[in-house]
């Protein structure tokens, strides 16, 4: 999704990719435990997040350890008259505090009643109370023997946050293998712990696993393909130099991709050069029209009879391709550009480099006689001609029927993640109450504090919308870190001490609790009343502690200013009244709500619209070109009319099969015009028939091309099977079409 981001995102765009590529989300990893006895479990959790702490990989590990929260609980607490939201002038009235301690004295009851009676003294106002909550207690973990539990008890739970962001995925891998290495000294040090496993998933999983199964993917496509690409050509050439160069256009036209993009844009993203190198396999029939059609090894004759064909195919798929260079997304005006340098760069190789570098003497087996008995069957399709337009209209009315499920507007749709690793990120998230990444309200400024004090304003609205049942809750980092003005407002809230004591035997008069047991809860608020004795709570104050984690996911410095993240919650119906929650926020300067799966579909949906838009500016460029260069109606009808119907069957034939098309299809169906323009300017150029030997390189061509990618068709990956499953049969059919509407040219 980062790779393709617009040139001019707007400011949710811009955002939502930012999070993607650098934020806390996306270098969480939730980790749980499970096998052996409870407290092995427990034991493991604490040694493990003792090492992940000490790793120059993790910024910072979470596993409930009581000691750690015992440490973020003594910070609340010191710092608890300005972080309570209960603290206010009227908080410290007679009444306020009479109405306080008694509430204070009701809980003494409640299962809290042994802490609430030793922090007494105090704290008879409550305030820790006020921040308990705070800390997530009601949608978190459950604890045992010292460290997060899952409510059955059956897994052990940690969080890590990595130092590497989301766009290094490099970093991320490095982090994974740590925490999977940790893990194992660990589990071997422990006698109990032998059938211990460990699960992990988050964001960095996704990345990182999904690298890797894209490069399997990849590797275990290549192989297949290339050896049938190979045995084909080997078949063909029956000489190991000849195959040799018959790559070398393939192989330069991709360098020549990654050098040409290297140069325009500064940089290659991954997605590029996995979509460019499919495409120039295009490549491969250079190198196949050349040695075949050039069998008797006159040059000349050939690039006088042959290459003129060639270059227009060349120049078709150019053009076409050229469309994309005028996306507003890099990442396709990359792949513009890298097809188009590849192209370029394999034809100029096969007209310049390879006849040069051709091995004295070599011919190519001949293989007229395969050509003659080819040449029957297709010669035989010119009678058909009829059936080609009436399989157009077909598809024409299949593609009108079908025209509201054509295309797969989910971004999830091209996510090669496997539903068990969703499964058990889903259970881990909900079993570690981790912050969602589905809905979120982002709030701006152009400095901290201002965007501080702004998400004070926009969490009293959302609280109300918790109050409604709108949304189950939200997250803050002003809960641990108030605005320099609230904290301001509280600390002024505090009277003085010989005030604060009068107060307090008036407000006790009658209570079990008397006013001289409270001289610690004076000495405390005398504390914090006072910049010189307690400071502002600040990053820096925070820095050390679990909290920090929370503010700095929440907390953004960016090129603009700053930006404060409060992710929502969901109800129970699991979905969020979007309109309710705009509403609420709509009159805060600089707040939106951002429904992160819908805004990164709708992102989507504007590169697809954009992507289609474009295609079909090339095609008709392409159709341009043509007619220029065939000065004939007639014959430009002959050579578009393949192509077209190609595209229109494989698209049906897609809906029919009830796969939706995604980019990468359409990437495909580009690719099916750049390869089907060769085998019907064949077709056209024939004056009368078509020589066998011609339409032996084009039916190689055509095999190799379906080799390469019909391998990609059988692919679990969305990104490969589209392009596969598109160019595969897309090849077929253009080379059929193109015989069918040629007539007697392919007898």
């Amino acid at each position: 999704m980062s790779a393709f981001m617009p040139q001019r995102p707007s400011a949710t765009q811009q955002l939502l990719v930012e999070q993607l590529r650098e934020g806390a989300l996306s270098r969480l990893l939730l980790v749980g435990i499970e096998g052996g006895e409870p407290a092995a479990r427990a034991e493991l959790s604490k040694q493990l997040a003792g090492r992940l702490a000490a790793s120059p990989e993790f910024a910072g590990v979470q596993n409930g350890d009581a000691a750690a929260l015992a440490k973020d609980r003594d910070l609340l607490f010191s710092h608890r008259y300005l972080l309570s939201p209960a603290v206010n002038p009227g908080r410290f009235t007679v009444d306020g505090l009479r109405q306080a301690i008694g509430d204070s004295i009701d809980l003494l009851a409640s299962p809290a009643g042994l802490m609430i009676k030793s922090l007494l003294p105090r704290d008879p106002t409550g305030e820790m109370i006020e921040l308990v909550g705070a800390l997530g207690a009601d949608h978190g973990p459950a604890s045992a023997h010292g460290v997060w539990m899952s409510r059955d008890g059956r897994r052990a739970l940690l969080m890590a946050q990595t130092v590497a962001p989301g766009a290094d995925t490099d970093g991320q891998e490095q982090a994974l293998a740590r925490l999977r290495a940790a893990f194992g000294e660990v589990r071997e040090r422990l006698p109990q712990a032998a059938d211990m496993r460990l699960l992990v998933s988050g964001t960095p999983v996704f990345s990182v696993d999904a690298r890797r199964t894209i490069r399997g993917e990849v590797e275990r496509l290549a192989i297949v393909s290339g050896v049938g690409i190979i045995a084909v050509l080997m078949l063909v050439f029956r000489s190991l130099p000849a195959l040799a160069l018959g790559l070398l256009p393939v192989v330069s036209g991709a360098l020549a991709g990654v050098a040409a993009v290297s140069l325009g844009f500064g940089h290659v993203h991954g997605l590029t050069i996995g979509f460019g190198t499919t495409l120039i396999g295009e490549a491969v029939d250079y190198s196949i029209y050349y040695f075949v059609q050039s069998r008797e090894g006159n040059d000349g004759d050939w690039r006088a009879r042959f290459w003129p064909t060639i270059r227009l195919g060349v120049l078709t798929s150019l053009f076409g391709f050229a469309s994309l260079l005028f996306s507003g997304f890099p990442g396709l005006a990359q792949l513009g550009l890298y097809s188009m340098s590849g192209l370029l760069v394999a034809a100029a190789v096969t007209r310049f480099v390879l006849p040069p570098l051709r091995p004295a003497g070599f011919r190519p087996p001949d293989a007229t006689a395969i050509g003659r008995a080819v040449a029957p069957l297709l010669g035989g399709l010119g009678r058909l001609r009829w059936l080609a337009f009436g399989l157009a209209v077909l598809a024409v009315a299949t593609l009108v029927v079908q025209r509201d499920r054509l295309w797969n507007l989910r971004l999830s749709e091209l996510s090669p993640m496997s539903p068990a690793l969703l499964a058990l990120d889903e259970s881990l998230r909900g079993e570690l109450g981790a912050p969602g990444q589905g809905y979120l309200v982002v709030v701006g400024a152009p400095e901290r504090e201002a965007a501080l004090a702004a998400a004070e304003r926009v969490a009293g609205r959302l609280q109300v919308l918790v109050d409604q049942g709108v949304i189950a809750g939200f997250e803050t980092p002003t809960r641990f870190l108030p605005s320099r003005a609230t904290q301001q407002a509280r600390r002024a809230a505090l009277p003085a001490r010989d005030e604060l004591a009068r107060r307090l035997r008036e407000a006790t008069a009658g209570l079990p609790l008397r006013a001289e047991r409270l001289a610690p809860f004076l000495d405390d608020v005398e504390t914090a009343r006072s910049v010189e004795s307690q400071p502002w709570l600040d990053a820096e104050i925070l820095k050390g502690s679990h909290l920090t984690l929370a503010v700095d996911a929440m907390l953004l410095q960016r090129q603009s200013g700053w930006s404060v993240l409060l992710p929502l919650r969901a109800p129970a119906a699991g979905e969020i009244d979007a309109g309710r929650v705009r509403a609420a926020v709509a009159d805060e300067p600089g707040a939106a709500f951002l429904d992160v799966g819908r805004e990164a579909n709708r992102l989507y949906a504007e590169y697809l619209d954009e992507a289609i838009v474009l295609s079909l500016a090339g095609f008709a460029a392409i159709a341009v070109l043509l007619a220029v260069s065939l000065r004939s109606v007639r014959r430009l009808l002959r050579v578009m009319a393949p192509l077209a119907i190609a595209v229109l069957l494989v698209m049906a034939g897609l809906a029919l099969a009830g796969e939706r098309m995604t980019l990468l299809h359409l990437v495909g169906l580009l690719l099916t015009v750049a390869v089907g323009s060769n085998y019907a300017l064949f077709f056209d150029k024939a004056d009368a028939a078509i020589e066998p030997r011609t339409l032996v390189s084009l039916v190689v061509a055509n095999i190799t091309t379906v080799i390469g990618f019909g391998a990609l068709a059988t692919s679990t990956v969305p990104v490969l099977h589209a392009i596969g499953v598109t160019v595969g049969p897309g090849a077929v059919l253009a080379l059929l079409l193109s015989a069918m509407l040629a007539g007697g040219r392919a007898r």
